[in-house]
């Protein structure tokens, strides 16, 4: 009697196992049939074979190919077709010799026309650009902005903490909403996991819009949670916005365990807050149900800025044809004639721009590259550490940043390119994330950003192929574990 309950699991054994080796057979095929990066989708493969239903789940979670499958469509926004009408006028333009009177647009015409056909980024002239290099002086001018706000405040974090700053951050908006403002607030589920219900309800109360970028219930369970909205955007009238590397976050004012956190934003007036606020509206069709905010002189006024400052504001994510920032700096690197210079916090770059670096640095190119001493991510601190030889190998300078914890993601080329924005040097930042960078063609920018940089130097420790021989070997080989897994991070 007890034999037939026994074959009757073997059977079901059996089965289950047919089962799954289908399923990672018909896994694999698909990773295959969308033709990823080699590198990638061996990495990939690799996982599901090896490592037996976990594996599988990894892959559910952060291994699907949200750019084939778009999570959105862009071209859904009537009220936004603007910007591929005037695109492509500028394209044309651009291609006249007697239009380019600015040698920096000039200078640059490639990368300018590269986001003009990827990225409907329009080239707006009519800027005036601050940059703020801490938490003090970006959230001294956020408060200002918001509690200066006459019509409209547009608020969207990847992180956005329920801390002192968040508390003071969230009263003016709440304030404003009940005053009459129209206020709406974007923030990611993942990144803002902190957030409470009381947090969000207390908002919608004083009348403030809320939006939540891909709700995840059970982070294990959804691929959504590899596919997080990193931009960090305000909008305030349509006159004034932010952006850059700086979250909604207590840690970039005080000393923590990890000391403060060093990192730079950007003040802009003028044209290029309207690009910053037609990403703000296609994010907010998204996890607004498809409510448009429309295109009208209220969001989209017209600029008094008199100054230049040539800007074009490019995104990227899961939901583009392109990654249109990382296609920008792929550029910009490739034609460089003097120096390179790249802060960031996580540098796991992918194939391309790794090898556009070391060309660069090989054709006699001073190329720097600043990363953190320290890091809020272990794997990552490890993965990132294993680029420094064949860096150095390559004849690119490489600094280790010790005065804390250096956040930002700043690109500084020949003195005429600048780039301040949410994308790290990573994988994850060119493919799987929701990203924004102001893009500038200025000189005076630059060498502002120049002039930061040479200084953040000064806190830093120059790598040595002697120092870095000298290393533990132990630390070695968490390196190339880790090295292992960067095309997944």
């Amino acid at each position: 009697m007890a034999v037939y309950p026994l074959v009757a699991f073997s059977d079901i054994k059996l089965l289950a196992t047919i089962c799954y080796v289908v399923i990672i057979i018909a896994t694999i095929c698909v990773i295959i049939h969308e033709k990823r990066e080699p590198v990638k989708a061996l990495a990939w493969i690799t996982v599901i074979a090896l490592i037996p239903v976990a594996g599988l789940g990894l892959y559910v979670m952060f291994g699907r190919n949200h750019r084939k499958q778009k999570i959105f469509n862009l071209k859904e926004i009537e009220d936004l077709e603007q910007f591929d009408r005037l695109s492509r006028k500028q394209i044309e333009a651009i291609q006249n010799p007697d239009m380019m009177i600015r040698s920096s647009i000039s200078d640059n015409r490639d990368v300018i026309t590269l986001l003009l056909n990827t990225n409907k980024s329009l080239l707006t002239v009519k800027n005036r650009v601050r940059v703020l290099n801490n938490g003090k002086e970006t959230f001294a001018e956020i408060l200002h902005a918001l509690r200066n706000a006459k019509s409209s405040i547009h608020i969207e974090y990847y992180i956005f903490e329920n801390d002192r700053i968040g508390k003071k951050i969230s009263k003016i908006l709440m304030d404003k909403a009940r005053a009459g403002v129209e206020v709406r607030f974007i923030y990611d589920d993942v990144g803002s996991w902190g957030l409470g219900r009381r947090f969000i309800r207390n908002l919608r109360k004083a009348g403030v819009e809320t939006g939540c970028f891909m709700p995840v219930v059970f982070p294990w369970l959804t691929s959504r949670v590899n596919y997080r909205n990193h931009r960090k955007i305000v909008v305030v009238d349509g006159h004034i916005g932010f952006t850059g590397g700086i979250n909604i976050a207590e840690r970039y004012l005080r000393m923590g365990r990890k000391a403060i956190w060093r990192d730079t934003h950007l003040k802009i007036e003028g044209e290029a807050v309207g690009m910053l606020q037609a990403i703000f509206a296609t994010d907010w069709y998204f996890v607004s149900g498809k409510k448009r905010i429309g295109s009208t002189d209220k969001y989209f006024p017209k600029t008094k800025v008199t100054e230049e400052c040539p800007v074009q504001i490019a995104s990227s994510g899961p939901d583009s044809d392109w990654a249109s920032i990382m296609q920008a700096f792929f550029a910009a690197i490739t034609r460089a004639q003097k120096h390179i210079y790249i802060s960031s916090p996580y540098f796991l770059p992918n194939q391309a721009i790794l090898t556009a670096l070391k060309i660069a640095a090989l054709s006699g190119i001073d190329v720097r590259v600043m990363i953190p001493s320290r890091s809020d991510s272990k794997i990552v601190y490890w993965a990132t550490r294993s680029y420094i030889s064949e860096l150095m190998e390559a004849g690119i300078k490489v600094y280790l940043y010790c005065k804390g914890f250096n956040h930002s993601k700043v690109i500084i080329i020949d003195s005429m390119f600048s780039s301040v924005g949410t994308a790290n040097m990573d994988i994850r930042s060119f493919e799987d994330n929701f990203e924004v960078s102001a893009i500038m063609y200025d000189r005076r920018i630059a060498r502002e950003l120049e002039e930061a940089f040479l200084q953040d130097i000064g806190h830093c420790i120059q790598v040595t192929p002697e120092m870095w021989e000298q290393r533990s070997n132990l630390h070695s080989v968490y390196e190339s574990l880790a090295r292992l897994l960067s095309p997944l991070l």
